[in-house]
């Protein structure tokens, strides 16, 4: 998304639009930073080893992401636009669902003896 609405933009949309420093220090090139500017890192990621911890962290990384596709859809008047993050909010609150499914599947036999 980012990449297609900003491939046509001038230098002078770019600055207009706050991003010279990104233009500096990357041209056009995507670099993945949060709404800070602060660059990602797998140090986000977090993982305890445990499935119910794991997929409990899984859980709020989704609605986490849902809410900033809310906000995006918010921010903007385009209506293209607003359909692709309205799927991606929607594709969150599905994988969501699912985690949380996990965690009760897991929860159910977390007790049981399994043998394969």
């Amino acid at each position: 998304m980012i990449y297609k609405l900003t491939k046509d933009a001038t230098l002078e949309q770019l600055k207009k639009a706050g991003l010279g420093a990104h233009y500096v220090a990357h041209d056009s090139a995507l670099f993945y930073e949060n709404a800070g500017g602060v660059p990602w890192t797998a140090a986000y990621i977090q993982a305890k080893g445990d499935p119910i911890a794991d997929l409990y962290e899984d859980i709020a990384a989704e609605e986490k992401a849902r809410a900033t596709y809310q906000w995006l859809i918010d921010l903007t008047d385009d209506v293209d636009l607003q359909d692709s993050l309205k799927f991606l909010r929607e594709r969150e609150i599905v994988h969501s669902l699912r985690f949380r499914e996990a965690v009760e599947i897991l929860k159910e036999k977390r007790d049981e003896k399994i043998f394969y």
